[in-house]
């Protein structure tokens, strides 16, 4: 499923020469702009990620155009390319950024999939199918009886119960797109 979004994302053009440049920039209040980049970014390394990595995919997130240079995430985050390119290892290794080349220049843009959250859910899934597989053979090894195979087969257990749920709350998600997109049809 992931690799049909990317290239899904590649066929679509996602990278349209970026013509859009981020137009809404003249409107956009650049310091709320700025505090709200922050606040994403610290939420996310609340929830355990890299802290430049946090804020390079905030910035990335922000951007209209979804994909920024070294350079422009340096200006913009008034960090070193040094630190950019840490963040965007770091990213790339998670699958949150893709690299590009820009045509005709050696300058890479980083770009976020168009599907992100939806592809990052689905990787959760995976996750979750290993560790229940690692919890069950767990429990059998500490064995049913005792408390620790119990914890170990209840984790097991709430594990597979996130795996259905997370099934089926992105195949909601995929019927709510598709309604809001005929919906939108329909205007």
């Amino acid at each position: 499923m992931i690799e049909s979004d990317r290239a899904h994302d590649a066929a679509q053009g996602a990278a349209p020469e970026d013509a859009a440049q981020d137009t809404a920039h003249d409107v956009r209040d650049d310091e709320a702009v700025s505090r709200f980049v922050e606040r994403f970014a610290a939420d996310l390394v609340e929830a355990g990620m890299q802290r430049m990595g946090a804020r390079v995919f905030a910035a990335l997130l922000v951007s209209d155009s979804g994909a920024l240079t070294s350079a422009e995430l340096a200006e913009q985050l008034q960090i070193s390319p040094a630190a950019v390119s840490g963040a965007i290892r770091y990213l790339a290794q998670v699958d949150l950024v893709a690299r590009e080349r820009e045509p005709g220049s050696r300058r890479e843009r980083y770009r976020l999939y168009n599907e992100v959250w939806y592809e990052t859910m689905t990787r959760r899934d995976q996750v979750l199918t290993r560790w229940e597989s690692t919890m069950r053979d767990g429990a059998k090894i500490l064995g049913p009886g005792t408390a620790a195979g119990q914890r170990a087969s209840e984790t097991a257990e709430f594990f597979e119960f996130m795996q259905h749920e997370l099934r089926t709350m992105l195949e909601r998600w995929r019927a709510h797109q598709a309604a809001r997109a005929d919906r939108a049809e329909e205007r």
